[in-house]
């Protein structure tokens, strides 16, 4: 059946390969990533790794021998140097591969400083890979002063970590306010709120301007003109999918790899999943960053190599751990104009319900499993509960899916 070959041995990758051998595709099947360590989840490395309480073998997806079994060829720890459409090739290392399929699971990298503002400077990490926080895990010492630049996600997961280990923390946020960009004011209030709680000084509406030290970083100089000492920095500033060999392979490029709903990019024979794809979603053209997103995707591109021809239906689900608190969120809050707060079961749990008009679009639940479960259901479903229902306590959540 040919020979399929897959780039990126993250969860979209090992997600695509596992399922094409579970499909009963009998051909030769290549998997190939850049990093040396075998497929892993990448969403504890921040959390559980990074405390030091998850062991390097439960970060792995599946035991090695899963990939001996099912007779996947894995290429580990070198970098693929080119694509050729034409010819069907890619050469990795000094190997030159022919391919029927092509699958690009390539994923993201992270936004880096400039070096014109100390970006090169020792002691300043971005958190991606298992290299990034093996790299940063010996500064986490009680007491050390790290200064966290970006009040997304992955920075206030960082932030996170660090004040429960004991280390003094800064988390800058250029924009009005953290989670400005994917999240309402009320979700902001609520993490603001839970970090501050635990020692973690937060500067909302002011940038930075540069990181000092002189081959080490010591210092930052912020936009509104305060220096602060610093041990170490953390970048979290966002990713880009990360589309150079697709542009090599001549793919057409929109906010990613473009797909097709089926997975399918321009070129034939060349599919696109996970963090790098951009698919069609209601009318418009969207790309997610998430684990589900991710399996999903890859697994429904298995499916279509193999003839199905399936369109991909996302059922956008996220979730982000901080202190003792379990974000999960349903669906995209794109578009809304609206949020209604619902208490939660314990105090100062709490779930944020986004309305666009009268129709809910997404909910952000704290420490509330059953308000994303519910608001999940709804959404997928299409149904949209009216905001005083959601609003009011003595309404039982579950009724709110009749």
């Amino acid at each position: 059946m040919g020979h399929v070959v897959v780039i990126g041995a993250g969860q979209a990758g090992s997600s695509c390969v596992a399922k094409l051998r579970n499909s009963g595709f009998d051909g030769k099947i290549t998997l190939i990533g850049a990093e040396t360590a075998p497929p892993y989840q990448r969403p504890p490395l921040s959390k559980a790794y990074l405390l030091g309480e998850m062991e390097l073998e439960r970060l792995y997806l599946r035991p090695l021998s899963f990939y001996q079994d099912q007779n996947i060829t894995m290429i580990l720890g070198d970098p693929v140097h080119s694509v050729d459409a034409s010819s069907k090739t890619v050469i990795v290392g000094k190997q030159v591969l022919t391919y029927d399929d092509l699958v690009l699971a390539t994923g993201s990298n992270p936004r880096r400083l400039p070096a014109s503002i100390g970006g090169d400077l020792g002691g300043v990490y971005v958190v991606r890979t298992l290299n990034d926080v093996d790299s940063m895990e010996p500064e986490f010492t009680e007491d050390k002063r790290v200064l966290i630049i970006g009040g997304g996600y992955i920075g206030l997961e960082a932030a996170a970590v660090a004040a429960k280990k004991g280390l003094k923390v800064t988390l800058v946020e250029m924009a009005d306010r953290i989670l400005q960009r994917v999240a309402c004011p009320e979700t902001s209030d609520f993490f603001r709120n839970l970090h501050q709680s635990h020692g973690v000084e937060i500067v909302e509406g002011v940038g930075l301007d540069r990181l000092t030290g002189d081959g080490r970083v010591s210092g930052a100089v912020l936009s509104d003109g305060r220096e602060i000492e610093v041990d170490f920095a953390i970048v979290g500033v966002g990713i880009t999918p990360s589309i150079e060999l697709a542009e090599m392979a001549g793919c057409t490029i929109e906010n990613g790899i473009r797909t097709d709903a089926q997975g399918a990019t321009s070129v034939d024979g060349i599919w696109a999943a996970g963090d790098c794809a951009s698919f069609p979603y209601r009318g418009g053209r969207i790309r997610l960053e998430s684990v589900p997103n991710a399996i999903d995707q890859a697994e429904l591109v298995a499916e279509n190599i193999m003839g199905a021809a399936k369109d991909y239906v996302a059922k956008p689900w996220f979730w982000s751990d901080q202190f003792d608190v379990k974000l999960q969120i349903a669906g995209l809050n794109i578009g809304y104009d609206s949020v209604v707060t619902r208490a939660g079961d314990k105090a100062g749990d709490a779930s944020f319900w986004y309305y666009k008009g009268d129709e809910l679009l997404a909910v952000d639940a704290a420490n509330e499993p059953r308000a994303f479960m519910v608001g999940k259901r709804l959404i997928e479903s299409g149904k949209s509960p009216a905001k005083e229902r959601v609003g009011d306590l003595s309404v039982e959540l579950k009724s709110l899916l009749k």
